[in-house]
Order: structure tokens, then sequence, then C-alpha cells
């Protein structure tokens, strides 16, 4: 929160903004949302730290609810199934059936984690609701607009939207054997957002993305095998170097789709027909690439999710658009299919806590290795679950026979199946959801010490907008080896701009991920001279080393802890029980 607080005091003082803790540190980021925010602070007086942490998130969540149910209406034909939408995009997480192994579905519950990703979800909705509506006449002036402002609020929308509309003209190029020109349109806006976003707002910059394929499941296999993540792919000899690596992360990544399914297995209830529709088939196109997205690309800090999160909403509307269209197969019998359905649900639930039972009593006495041997203790529920399913769908739909007196069709065989590998999701969807809704008090972490709010904001009152600060506050007091740099919050509540404070998401270290394993925490700053400059002047302060950081760096302003050392070499302007700020004579 401190970081996206800081973003929001950047964007106050300067367009284009600058990365707030690295002093002159480029800013290739989607800050549209930070811009939004202080505009708002301007108009109406509210703090930032209010807008950030309580205020600007909430009707943006609310919005998006409401146009993702709308989107569920148009495409779904009924509000239930917009509601339904809503309840999937929301409720319904991909099955965990080992502790600490989780193959992720991507929640929405990122709000207040990524205001970035909020803001860009609330915009993209009524893109997908004017073109699943068959945008026309001043709709292309809004779509125009809302893909401008996308350019720069989130990356992760217009790739998708490219890739769907590019799926949407080809196919119906393909049926109708003419050009689509409206598709093709919207796939040359779409484009056209994405490089003038590229050549604009990122500046050509990366920001640490790039095509790594099996990167998502190789982080999980590094974590639950506590293999570094820059050597996740290397296996034992008698796995065979590159072969065994294969095995494992193709495993892996079956698994991941397996889960995928769990979640959004009702697009397989869709069939041809509806799919070729252009509305149908432009929410599938953008959930392949959402899912194409996780499994082919990398990000140092796992942002490659972001693609998944951002078609979460309209996977979830085409999966209950393919249970609509299969449950038509029981006209007539809708108790029935209930029944079936419900039964299915629950069985999958219950399936899915016993398999997880039992790989918990067995797991406390595995160590899981980096081997195949490994592999197959990760993997294995998911091929037990995954053999139920055959099983389930057998019993379910021999005694659906006997009591209808006539086979059932394909369209109900996908029902049983849906409900069955929804239900495997069931447990750990309930277990996510209270987890994000009941606050745990004990894993509460104290991101700000006690003093420090105090003390910045003493300095953004009795600063100018353009002042420099230094402080020796780079690491955030968490138990861990090295220095966990997402230190922001002397930036953020101070509003002014650092010399040196955090640099974990800056460009230059991002950009350097690779050459450390993998782990942007374990990143060193990009410029060790000046990190140096800057500490030296805290730790064993002169009259020298204080004059070169404000005459080399334009530094003003000294914030640290109670440092008494500073006391002969630069003014004492406030001090409290923790934080102490020092003003560096001018000339």
């Amino acid at each position: 929160m401190p970081y996206h607080l800081a973003l929001l005091g950047e964007v106050k003082r300067q367009v284009p903004p600058t990365f707030p803790s690295v002093l002159g540190e480029a800013l290739p980021y989607h800050w549209f949302v930070y811009a939004e925010m202080a505009a708002t602070s301007w108009v109406t007086g509210i703090e930032p730290v209010m807008l950030v942490y309580r205020l600007s998130t909430l009707p943006m969540m609310a919005a998006l609810v409401v146009l993702v149910a709308a989107v569920g209406r148009r495409v779904g034909g009924s509000w239930v199934a917009g509601v339904a939408a809503v309840g999937v995009t929301y409720f319904l997480f991909g099955p965990v059936l080992q502790d600490g192994v989780v193959f992720t579905t991507r929640s929405m519950f990122t709000a207040w984690a990524s205001p970035t990703q909020t803001f860009g979800a609330l915009l993209f909705a009524p893109v997908v609701l004017l073109l699943v509506s068959g945008v026309r006449g001043r709709g292309w002036v809004v779509l125009v607009l809302l893909v401008a402002v996308l350019a720069g609020a989130k990356a992760t929308f217009l790739p998708v939207l490219l890739a769907g509309a590019v799926l949407v003209a080809g196919v119906r190029w393909v049926v109708e054997r003419r050009l689509p020109g409206r598709w093709l349109g919207v796939a040359g806006l779409a484009l056209g957002g994405l490089v003038v976003a590229q050549a604009v707002v990122f500046g050509r910059g990366t920001q640490g993305m790039e095509v790594a394929p099996f990167a998502t499941v190789r982080v999980l296999w590094g974590v639950v095998t506590g293999v570094a993540q820059g050597e996740s792919a290397v296996l034992p000899a008698e796995a065979g170097t590159g072969a065994g690596a294969v095995w494992v992360f193709g495993g892996l990544a079956a698994v991941q789709l397996f889960c995928f399914a769990c979640v959004w297995g009702g697009v397989a209830g869709l069939g041809w027909r509806r799919m070729a529709e252009p509305d149908v088939l432009l929410l599938v196109g953008m959930g392949g690439a959402g899912v194409g997205a996780v499994l082919v690309l990398g990000h140092p800090a796992g942002s490659q999710l972001y693609f998944l999160e951002s078609v979460r909403p309209y996977l979830s509307v085409a999966a209950v658009c393919g249970v609509v269209v299969a449950g038509r197969a029981w006209a007539g019998e809708g108790r029935l299919a209930a029944r079936v359905v419900g039964a299915a649900v629950a069985l999958g639930a219950g399936v899915a806590v016993v398999v997880a039972g039992g790989q918990k009593v067995l797991r406390g006495s595995v160590r899981i290795e980096a081997d195949l041997g490994g592999l197959m203790w990760v993997v294995g529920p998911y091929l037990v679950v995954a053999a139920f399913v055959v099983l389930v769908v057998v019993t379910v739909l021999g005694a659906t026979t006997v009591v209808r007196r006539r086979p059932v069709g394909p369209a109900q065989v996908v029902l049983v199946v849906v409900g069955v590998m929804a239900g495997y999701g069931v447990p750990a969807s309930a277990v996510e959801v209270v987890r994000h809704v009941v606050p745990d008090e004990g894993r509460r972490e104290r991101v700000v010490p006690r003093g420090g709010r105090e003390a910045a904001r003493w300095l953004r009152e009795h600063s100018g907008a353009g002042d420099v600060v230094a402080t020796d506050l780079h690491c955030r007091p968490v138990i861990a080896p090295g220095c966990d740099s997402r230190h922001y919050w002397v930036a953020g509540f101070s509003e002014r701009r650092v010399l040196v404070e955090g640099w974990a998401y800056a460009e230059s270290t991002l950009s350097r991920a690779r050459e450390y394993g993998g782990s942007y925490l374990s990143v060193p700053f990009a410029d060790a001279a000046r990190l140096a400059a800057n500490d030296a002047v805290f730790a064993a302060p002169t009259r020298e080393n204080v004059q070169r950081l404000a005459g080399e760096y334009g530094v003003r302003w000294l914030f640290t802890r109670v440092n008494p050392r500073l006391d002969g070499y630069a003014v004492l302007r406030f001090r409290n029980r923790a934080f102490s700020v020092y003003e560096l004579p001018a000339g």
C-alpha cells in the first residue's frame, strides 16, 4: 500500500511521473489510476492515504460487480446468468488438495493490493459490454476513449482484447467467407493502443516481463521442494536433465489446466454453434489468451498472473453460458437436472475433502524431493480426483438413465462432469473467501513503524514539493535473508522524492532479476556508488559526504531513526521517539 501512496504523491507533483523512491529512475508503469486519485484529492481535499487505503477502491469494486453481471445477462440471456457469472468470478476457485501446494486460478480479491488492476478491470468491463452488445454509431467514440485510457491503466487488458478480436475475426471470416470489418477494426484499435502504450507510457520497457514457458509452475515447484527459483529446472541425473524437466513442468502444467477446468469447465457445454457466435467467441478468445499468458510468460514478481485475473470474469461468463446451453438438454426435467447436478457438486466436494485429508496425513512424514518421485507426490492427488470423475460420471449417468428410461446425451454428461469438477473446488473456495473476508489479526504486518507516519507527515508539511529526501531506510522489517527492498512508506507519507529508499519494483531491478536467480528481492541496488554515498552520511557523517549529498544529488532533507551523529552536520528540525528529520544547510 505505501508503494501506491508514493506513486499517487508523485503524480500530484509531476506528469509524466518518475519512480518516487529512487531519484531519477524512469517509471514505465501503468499509472493512470494514480492520476485519477490525484484529481480526486485536488477536487475534494481528501487525503491521498484515505483514497488509497479506503475510498477509491470501494466504488470501483461495486461498479465492476454490476458490469460483470450486465455482461453475463447480455451473453447468457438472463439476470440469473449474470448473477451466476458474478458468483463464479468472485467465489469459485480451483481445488487445493495439499497444504502449501496451490495451482492458482487467481482471485479477484486483489482490489487494494493492486489498484491498477481494479481500475483497469473497471474500464475494460464496459469495453466488453459494448462489444457483446454490438457496438455501433457513437458507441465507437466511447470505445476509442476507453481503449485510450486502458493503454495507461493496466498493461494486461489490451493484449487479451487483441487476441479475442483476432480470434473472432478469423472464425467469422471462415464461417461467412468475408472479412469481418467490425472485428478487424476492434483488433486494429487494440493494437494501436498497445503500440502507443509501449512507446509513450512504458517507454519500451518490459518491467521484467518475458517469454518464459512454465514460469508459474517453476515457482510452485521451487516452493514445494525448497529448490531456489533459479535452480528449479535442475533435476537429479536419473531423471534426465532435459527430459526430466519436461516431465516435471509438463505434468505440473497439466494439473494447472485441470484446476482451470474445475472453475471454467462449463465452457465445454457451449457447443460449436454457440461457440462460433461473436460475443461468446470474444470471451473464449480473451480467456484463452489469459490462460496462455500464465503458461508462457514469466515475471520476477509473478505479474503474468494478472493476465488470468483480467479475463477471469469473462471466462466465468462463458462457463455459465455453457452450463445454460447444456441445461437445455434437460428440458422439461428441471427438477431432476437440479438434483443430479447438485449431487455431483456435493460428491465432488466430499471427495476433495477426503483426498486432501488423506494427503495431509501422508505429507507429514514425507519430504518432497525435486525429482520425478516428488512430482508424483504433487500430481498424485489430482490424478485420483481426475479418475474419480470418470467413476462418478458412469455411476450417476447410469442411475439417471434408469430413472429416465432412456440414454442421456453429451450435454447431460457435460453437466455432470462440470458439477463434479466444480465441487472439487468448493472446499478451497470456502477457505479462500473466509480468508479474505475475515481478518487474521495474527498475520497482520505493521509496515509503517510507530512514529514513522507522524515524522513523514511533518516533512510533507514543512518541505517544498520539489525537495529531495535522503534516508537510510531501505529494507522492510521482515525475517528473511538479505534485504526486502519493498520499502516505500517514506516517499508515500511524505509525498516527496527520495534519493534511494526501496528499489524492488524499479525497472533497473526487475530487468536484472534473471541474473540473480529470478527473485527480484535478491537484486542489489543498480547504482552502488549512489547507495554508498547515501548510507555513508547516516553511518559516518562528515562535512564532505554531507556536502556531496547536497551538491551532487540535490538532497535537502535527511529522514532517519534517532541518530545523534548527524547533529553536528545538519539542522535537526523534527524528532519523536523513533524518527528524526534533519535539514541540510543551504550552500
